[in-house]
């Protein structure tokens, strides 16, 4: 079992993100907006960065079970978003390139094998709810 957390602190100018699985914390370096309020990366980019992390990960998981040698992965992940808020994401794709020592074969099995054990694609797929657990207002007087 593994318990995950992210964590954003932002304000005018600064712009903290820092991640966490179990006890282990690192931090991740994204610029504020140049306006100096928010992220500069957008929560649809951060997503699609997750997929393909996942992705990319789960292939060197699921290659070393199988004594498949990779040497490097490129995932790409593309989708749309209206513009309108609260609308989902729509038309979600990703590709993926494994270079390893395999055959042609044995390389596409095992890519096909990851796309169905790749933790964050199943997630969305399975259409998890999310809830606003706290909110805490602190007024500036």
């Amino acid at each position: 079992m593994y318990r995950m957390s992210a964590r954003i602190m932002n304000s005018r100018g600064k712009h903290e993100a820092h991640i966490r699985t179990n006890d282990a914390e690192r931090s991740i370096v994204i610029p504020p907006k140049a306006s100096g309020y928010g992220s500069s990366a957008n929560g649809g980019e951060l997503l699609f960065l997750a997929l393909a992390t996942c992705y990319c990960n789960d292939i060197y998981r699921e290659a070393a079970q199988r004594h498949i040698v990779v040497r490097s992965v490129e995932v790409e992940v593309s989708g749309d978003f209206d513009g309108v808020p609260g609308h989902p994401g729509t038309n979600i794709t990703y590709s993926a390139t494994v270079e390893a020592e395999a055959s042609e074969a044995d390389i596409q099995a095992l890519m096909q094998h990851t796309d169905t054990v790749a933790e964050i694609q199943n997630t969305l797929r399975q259409g998890v709810g999310v809830v606003l657990a706290e909110t805490k207002a602190r007024p500036v007087t």
